[in-house]
C-alpha cells in the first residue's frame, strides 16, 4: 500500500507549475569544511529563499537557527548524514526521522558513497533509515554518488556506475535519488529509466566553467525526465546567488531557454 504521508510530503516538494522539485543544497561545511558561500549561512539562506526555491537541505543545527522565517513557504529537506574532511569515504547518521518530523521537513536525506571501503556499514544505515522513515510517513532521499576510492576517477560521472549508484538506491527502498549527472541529455534519460517510478534529481557537482553551463546543465536534466535538480556551489558560489535561482526556477520550472534565462542573473 502506498504511504500517504509520503505521497503528501512528496506533493509538498514538487512545484505546482512543473510537478518538478528545485532543491538548493547548503549541506556541505560538515563534509568539506568552511567553503566560500557558506561563511555566512544565514545571509545565503536568506538570498536563496528570497527567489522561491521549492527546497532547501539543510543539517539540522542550521535547520533549527535559521529556517523558521520560510516555514511553510519553501519545504526542507534534513541532511542526516555527513562525511568529513577526517572520514572523507563514510557516510555518519547523524539525525533520525523523528528529528526531521519534530523541524516539519517533508524528506529526509542520507549520503551513499559508493565505492567506499565501509561500503556494509553505510549500506546498512541506510536500510534503517528507510524502515525508520517508513514509519512516520516520510520521504527517503539518497545522495547516490559512485565517487569512493574503490571506483577510479575518471569513471565516477561515467553512465554505468551512476546507473549502479542510483540501481542500488532504488533496491533498498529509497524515494528519491540525487546523483552524479551523467554528461548528456540522453545518457541521463536512461538512469532515470532505470529506476523507475523511483525520482530521480541530479547533484550540482563541482563549480561549473560559467552560469551558462549551469542553466544548460540544469535544461538537460529536465530533458532527460529528471523529476529535478539539487544545485548547491553553482547557485552560492555564484556572482549573485538570488538570481542564479530565479535563472533556474526560468529552466527548470518554465521551459525557458538558457540563453534567455541567463538574464535574470544580471538583475539586482
Amino acid at each position: 500500500m502506498v504511504s500517504l504521508g509520503k505521497v503528501v510530503h512528496i506533493h509538498r516538494l514538487q512545484n505546482l507549475y512543473s510537478g518538478r522539485i528545485f532543491t538548493v543544497a547548503l549541506d556541505h561545511v560538515p563534509s568539506y569544511g568552511l567553503l566560500d558561500g557558506l561563511t555566512d549561512i544565514r545571509r545565503m539562506i536568506e538570498q536563496i529563499a528570497s527567489s522561491g526555491p521549492d527546497a532547501l537541505l539543510l543539517m539540522r543545527g542550521v535547520a533549527e537557527s535559521y529556517f523558521l522565517p520560510y516555514a511553510g513557504r519553501i519545504s526542507l529537506i534534513l541532511k542526516c548524514s555527513t562525511l568529513s574532511p577526517y572520514h572523507p569515504q563514510t557516510d555518519v547518521w547523524v539525525s533520525s526521522a523523528e528529528d526531521a518530523v519534530r523541524l516539519g521537513a517533508d524528506a529526509i536525506a542520507f549520503g551513499l558513497t559508493v565505492g567506499s571501503p565501509r561500503q556494509d556499514q553505510i549500506l546498512a544505515s541506510l536500510a534503517r533509515l528507510v524502515d525508520e522513515a517508513e514509519t512516520v510517513g516520510l520521504p527517503v532521499v539518497a545522495h547516490a554518488y559512485p565517487n569512493g576510492e574503490m571506483i577510479p576517477p575518471e569513471e565516477r560521472y561515467s553512465l554505468s556506475q551512476v546507473s549502479y549508484a542510483s540501481r542500488l538506491a532504488m533496491e533498498l527502498g529509497v524515494d528519491i535519488i540525487k546523483t552524479f549527472y551523467t554528461g548528456s541529455a540522453e545518457s541521463f534519460s536512461r538512469v532515470v529509466d532505470l529506476v523507475k517510478p523511483t525520482l530521480v534529481v541530479a547533484a550540482g557537482g563541482a563549480r561549473l566553467e560559467s552560469d551558462l553551463a549551469v542553466l544548460e546543465m540544469a535544461e538537460n536534466v529536465v530533458q532527460a525526465g529528471a523529476a529535478g535538480v539539487t544545485f548547491g556551489r553553482n547557485i552560492w558560489q555564484s556572482r549573485n546567488p538570488s538570481g542564479m535561482v530565479r535563472a533556474l526556477i526560468q529552466v527548470i520550472h518554465k521551459s525557458i531557454p538558457p540563453h534567455e534565462a541567463i538574464l535574470e542573473i544580471d538583475k539586482s
